[in-house]
């Protein structure tokens, strides 16, 4: 048996031959870890193949995670033998929402295990109290030996277990320090082999890298069944969870969880409803298979010196082209004023369904007029001026209305099934939209 040395970048998982101070693939300084690989005869057996047109389905038992939104986002809950990997930036919530999901299944009487691999156990017991009452059943044990883990997985069969973090795993036969691309790979590997032969639900909580990107080896993503991020702004309550990869069922959905004192509630509804007449402009925003209605708001300002424009949660790109359709299609001239746009509660809206939202919020802060009470708006603009159709129009409408809308600016262009108790307003350009707007508060 054969054994040679190659140098793995612990950032992105490229591979060199020998150490180099930078790594090639990132472009990363001192990120290359040694990594001693060994090579050995293989043998040739011969394979059998199935028609594809004969196969039969495979079904998948699923187990309720306990907490709706994620349940949500994974089609149902957790597969028996399945590992996930739940990442996100420090502090955003990560162990917070496993744990959650140990108490919920503890509570209905199923074995869960934690295994604590950065904190000692009189924490994570703090953290679960927490979160509520600690029910019976729920079993940690704080280690980083990846063996310890394996062995205790095997032994209780846990119908779910959480690895927090698989950062922190390590094996003593390996050379390479805990943390490094070979162990998390191996560790990762070993963990999601014990998943599938004991059938159970595997959680591998995971960092992310300074760019925010998940730390460790590339190949992580592709061991693992799942990968679920969790994200949102650290100094706000509101939190997304978003299924990157699913081989159970459909990516791109997203679930919605509001931080308090007690960890993370459930969030259905990311408005509860429509105040009264106001400057922010109710726009619905798509993502995933969701409608989200968001508050638009924008200040606009006389300005001294070189005006700004500044965008938080909204797309800079589209601000800047609203304000010069604005400017060059409806005679609203910004470009001597401080333009701020945002959107309320920190919920992101960054697809150009929210452009009209986006542009009446600015109008109404220019030419100070209140947009009224009970109407959203949505649409695409064009650099034109003109409405542009989007998708999931009736979906949008019903939403809007579901949280209180009674009226709503559309494109002329779409199809819209009709929804009661909604009057719908369809234009065909901005400056069409803004005079509705505008002359509703009369």
């Amino acid at each position: 048996m054969k054994s040679h040395v190659i140098h793995v970048c612990r950032e992105c998982g490229t591979t060199s031959p020998r150490w180099a101070g930078r790594c090639a693939g990132c472009g990363e300084w001192n990120t290359l870890d040694e990594e001693r690989t060994s090579s050995k005869p293989r043998s040739v057996t011969g394979l059998s193949t199935t028609s594809l047109r004969d196969a039969g389905d495979t079904t998948h038992t699923l187990t309720s995670t306990g907490v709706g939104e994620l349940d949500r986002v994974l089609g149902g809950g957790f597969v028996g033998g399945s590992t996930t990997l739940l990442f996100g930036e420090p502090g955003v919530g990560k162990s917070t929402l496993a744990l959650m999901s140990l108490c919920a299944l503890a509570r209905l009487g199923n074995p869960v295990l934690l295994i604590a691999a950065e904190e000692s156990v009189p924490q994570v017991a703090q953290r679960a109290r927490r979160v509520g009452e600690v029910p019976n059943g729920l079993d940690v044990a704080s280690t980083t030996d990846v063996g310890a883990a394996e062995q205790l997985i095997v032994e209780r069969r846990p119908t779910l277990c959480v690895v927090d973090s698989i950062s922190a795993m390590s094996d003593d036969a390996l050379a390479s320090v805990a943390g490094s691309v070979p162990q998390i790979r191996h560790a990762a590997e070993r963990l999601c082999a014990t998943a599938k032969s004991t059938g159970t639900a595997l959680i591998l909580v995971g960092h992310v890298t300074k760019d925010g990107e998940l730390a460790g080896p590339r190949t992580l993503e592709h061991l693992v069944d799942t990968v679920v991020r969790i994200e949102g702004d650290r100094h706000g309550t509101l939190r997304f969870i978003r299924a990157m990869k699913h081989r159970f069922g459909p990516t791109g959905e997203v679930g919605l969880l509001e931080m308090v004192h007690e960890g993370l509630r459930d969030l259905p509804d990311a408005a509860l409803s429509l105040r009264g007449p106001q400057l922010d402009v109710p726009g619905v925003t798509n993502d995933g298979s969701r409608s989200l209605l968001v508050e638009m708001q924008a200040l606009v300002a006389s300005s001294s010196v070189s005006p700004r424009r500044v965008a938080h949660q909204v797309s800079s790109q589209r601000l800047s082209l609203l304000l010069a359709v604005l400017e060059a299609r409806c005679q609203i001239d910004t470009s001597a004023s401080d333009v701020f746009a945002a959107t309320a509660g920190g919920l992101p809206a960054n697809e150009p369904g929210v452009d009209v939202a986006l542009a009446l919020a600015v109008a109404s802060a220019a030419k100070n007029f209140a947009v009224p009470g009970g109407l959203a708006a949505m649409g695409e603009v064009g650099l034109a001026g003109e409405l542009r159709a989007i998708s999931g129009l009736t979906l949008r409408v019903r939403e809007a209305h579901r949280l209180g809308a009674t009226a709503v600016i559309v494109p002329a262009q779409g199809e819209l099934d009709d929804v009661p108790g909604v009057r719908v307003h369809r234009c065909a350009s901005l400056s069409q939209a803004i005079a509705i707007a505008q002359n509703s508060t009369k």
